[in-house]
């Protein structure tokens, strides 16, 4: 029993505003709103639900991570510390002007030093933010096949995707430490690595529904049967990944300049304006 009517996919293309066609005079799929084709089956509240409860996992998970781990009493602990080591008090100006700074370099992932290793984190970030951001949007206002959908939304949506799957991927065979450096097998998982490893099967899970689903296939229900699971997994194990690092890394980042520009510099030293280089060259670390 075909779990779609024969027309269904005529009708929902009509309908969902995707019009761009192949060559072969078909339909493109990244022009294909999945979320609209589900919603002519499931109420669109449902599936705005799901991405509310989604979200409340994130901020939960994220709290729970702070009192959990101390994380938030240990940041404001070094914070009274290193104030009372201050050289000189920063104003409201200097202080905007040091958050602006952090942003641009947050931006750009300047934090890295390898480019290959900031192109591949630019990649898997901008792909995440527009892939979620669109998601929300196709979710919360066109699930629902007689409402037009712009085209722009789902060929964002699934570019997005792509990026995470590009930037990730690149990320997971070629750049990781215990990969490129000590020689393991890309295929060993350890706990850390849940973040990244739920990401890149809800992208790719999320990629496969949308196509077996603009093919009418029968499978399209398995797929996004793990999609969800991949989606629970993801923003539901906040306070096992290193999911809310990327709320972490931020605040250290504008912490740091702050300290450097009060002069407490954490108790260490000033670096040397000429440092010397001892010992023969050697070669330089691949992950670095």
């Amino acid at each position: 029993m075909k779990v779609f009517p024969p027309d269904f996919s005529q009708r929902l293309w009509q309908r969902t505003g995707s019009r761009l066609e192949s060559p072969w005079g078909r339909p493109m799929f990244f022009t294909f709103n999945p979320f609209a084709a589900f919603g002519a089956f499931v109420s669109p509240a449902i599936m705005q639900g799901f991405v509310i409860v989604m979200a409340v996992f994130v901020l939960a998970g994220t709290l729970f991570d702070m009192l959990h781990k101390r994380s938030a009493a240990y940041f404001f602990e070094n914070r009274r510390i290193v104030r009372a080591r201050a050289q000189r008090e920063v104003g409201g100006g200097e202080k905007m002007l040091l958050a602006a700074e952090t942003m641009a370099e947050a931006l750009v992932s300047g934090e890295f030093c390898d480019a290959r290793r900031r192109i591949a984190h630019l990649l898997a970030m901008y792909g995440f933010i527009v892939y979620l951001v669109t998601t929300v949007i196709l979710v919360f206002w066109y699930t629902t096949p007689n409402v037009p959908t712009p085209v722009i939304l789902p060929i964002l949506w699934h570019v997005g995707a792509l990026l995470v799957l590009i930037g990730g991927c690149w990320f997971w065979f070629f750049i990781r430490v215990d990969v490129a450096a000590e020689g393991h097998s890309p295929w060993r998982v350890a706990r850390a690595d849940l973040f990244v490893v739920a990401l890149l099967k809800n992208a790719a899970l999320a990629l496969l529904w949308s196509l077996l689903l603009s093919l009418h296939s029968d499978f399209a229900i398995l797929a996004l049967v793990l999609y969800l699971i991949s989606a629970l997994v993801l923003f539901g194990a906040v306070p096992w990944s290193k999911f809310s690092h990327m709320f972490y890394k931020p605040a250290a980042a504008l912490q740091r300049r702050l300290e450097q520009a009060r002069g407490s510099r954490m108790n260490l030293p000033a670096p040397a304006n000429r440092p010397e280089t001892f010992g023969s060259p050697r070669e330089l670390p691949r992950h670095y």
